[in-house]
């Protein structure tokens, strides 16, 4: 991946993060300020909050690989040396990657129906892409209305027919965005430990180097 492509998904990760706790902290707060100044609630505040704390958690995931901040036990790690350590570090990353890939495809076949798109063939695999498939692009989410700026999307998923409200489709395609970038942090973590850069996925002992630091400003 070039310099130019990886500085513009990170800054695009890090921005749509921060972009997304501020929204879930602005709707929740109108909708108290409503619910108890003027007796009434935002109908599909709640909907909105739970989607975006989603895809804030599915995000983070990816995230915390790049910044290498996953918690992990490391008490066989410390009992080895630095080759032993790495070989292990590499097994992990050898089976955070599969594990990523298999829940690629999952994502994708979970979402691909609601988009009008067809799934993957094969159980663990994909072995191609379904020929027959029944696209539920109608499905809707139950309290988010559609806006004007989205109609666009009903002549593609919906045969034309208007949304009341917005389709699934939308918020769950950050299930198969998400786990391509987890699955692109993992490859470039596993580079990482190849060339010795890191020597290992997890963070383990923040907490620990925590105390110590405010025990020693403490003692200052």
């Amino acid at each position: 991946m070039s310099n130019t492509a990886g500085r513009l998904i990170n800054s695009l990760e890090e921005n749509l993060i921060a972009i997304l706790l501020g929204l879930m902290t602005l709707v929740t707060f109108a909708n108290v300020v409503a619910r108890y100044l003027f007796g009434t609630n935002i109908l599909w505040a709640l909907e909105l909050t739970v989607f975006m704390f989603a895809w804030l958690v599915l995000l983070g995931i990816s995230y915390c690989v790049k910044i290498g901040a996953h918690l992990g036990v490391d008490a066989v790690l410390n009992m080895v040396g630095p080759k032993t350590r790495r070989v292990l570090g590499l097994i992990s990353a050898a089976a955070c990657i599969i594990f990523t890939l298999l829940m690629l495809k999952g994502s994708w076949d979970y979402w691909a129906n609601f988009a009008n798109l067809p799934a993957t063939e094969g159980r663990w695999f994909p072995l191609g892409f379904e020929q027959d498939y029944r696209g539920n692009g109608w499905y809707e989410v139950n309290d988010i209305p559609m806006i004007a700026p989205l109609r666009f999307l009903e002549s593609t998923f919906n045969d034309g027919d208007a949304y009341e409200k917005i389709p699934r489709f939308i918020p769950y395609a950050i299930m198969p965005i998400s786990m391509a970038l987890l699955l692109l942090r993992f490859c470039q973590a596993t580079l990482r430990l190849w060339r010795g850069e890191i020597s290992t996925l997890i963070a383990s002992h923040e907490a620990e180097d925590a105390i110590e630091d405010a025990a020693r400003l403490a003692g200052n």
